[in-house]
């Protein structure tokens, strides 16, 4: 039922709907999202524990990839345990102030993944560009200072989301068509003016994706020049080869970012909302489960101790890749 406050028009309560159109499949989709999201835990809390007690990991590069880690836990517990109550127990109700707080963590934890993905392109710079500085450039407090950095980036763009979202009236009912509190979605609820909204958000996604996509290519474009113009083949293979985890973390981040973005300004009318959902969620749960995987697997100094531990040698000697 719809309570509204008789002199703003907020609703005490917002229904999301899930996958508008699939609700027959609810239970089906359940299952690939709630795989995934298991996947996801444990394989980024698994990153987070060697990299906080594996000494040969108490590296910058691995620093980084903690804070990818924990911004991706933090990225996809915001939604999928919500989409999973609607999916299986239909608990479809979030109060107005819970999809404040979920719209928050969501847009600010996007924006720190796409700002932690340009810290690792810089991080891989300056290894092959700069290795006998490689440690002295990128100390511990360096990488403390940019990533509290790029966390405050997120928290100050994305803060004014909550306050122009709470200022509209909503007078177009309750029921957001999604699984999660999107930014547009609410705001769509309006019978007011959210031309500032939609102004003030692209301005935002292109302040963060296009900021970090620019250093990425310019980092990537120095890392070319300087791989390629090494004599050896093998020093050739092996300097891009540090690149290949971060350049698959990259795919997987923006590729669902892109086709949102461009399906929803040239393709609305021909891709069904409930497609754009989906996709929208895969943004969300693909890096978390896929970076610590990749990682794990093209990283050979993660590989090796995954190996020690769970043989319980104390033997295997880790170089860095």
């Amino acid at each position: 039922m719809l309570m509204l406050n008789e002199t703003n028009w907020t609703p005490a309560s917002f229904i999301l709907r899930g996958v508008p159109g699939l609700e027959d499949i609810h239970m089906w989709i359940s299952f690939p999202f709630c795989s995934m999201y298991v996947v996801a835990m444990v394989g980024n809390c698994g990153l987070l524990y060697l990299i906080r007690y594996e000494d040969s990991l108490h590296r910058p590069m691995y620093y980084f990839l903690a804070m990818l880690s924990l911004t991706d836990i933090v990225m996809c517990s915001s939604t999928i345990p919500k989409a999973l109550c609607i999916f299986w127990l239909h608990l479809k109700e979030i109060s107005f102030s819970g999809c404040l707080v979920q719209m928050f963590f969501i847009h600010t934890f996007t924006g720190m993944e796409s700002g932690v993905l340009m810290l690792m392109a810089l991080d891989r710079y300056v290894a092959i560009c700069y290795p006998l500085r490689y440690s002295t450039i990128l100390t511990n407090p360096v990488i403390a200072k940019v990533g509290l950095a790029t966390f405050l980036r997120g928290v100050l763009l994305i803060i004014p989301f909550t306050f122009l979202t709470k200022r509209l009236p909503y007078c177009k009912g309750n029921v957001i068509p999604h699984t999660y509190c999107d930014h547009m979605s609410v705001a769509k609820l309006s019978c007011g003016n959210i031309k500032v909204n939609a102004i003030y958000g692209l301005t935002v996604a292109l302040l963060i994706g296009g900021f970090d996509i620019l250093c990425i290519t310019i980092s990537y474009t120095m890392i070319l020049r300087a791989v390629v113009s090494l004599s050896s083949a093998d020093a050739r293979q092996k300097a891009f080869s540090t690149c290949t985890a971060h350049i698959c973390a990259i795919v997987f981040s923006y590729s669902p970012a892109f086709f949102s973005f461009f399906s929803h300004r040239f393709g609305g009318h021909t891709i069904p909302p409930s497609c754009h959902i989906i996709v929208a969620n895969v943004y969300l749960l693909l890096p978390p489960t896929m970076n610590p995987i990749v990682y794990g697997v093209k990283t050979k100094q993660i590989r090796d101790c995954v190996i020690r531990i769970v043989s319980g040698s104390k033997d295997i000697k880790s170089h860095d890749i």
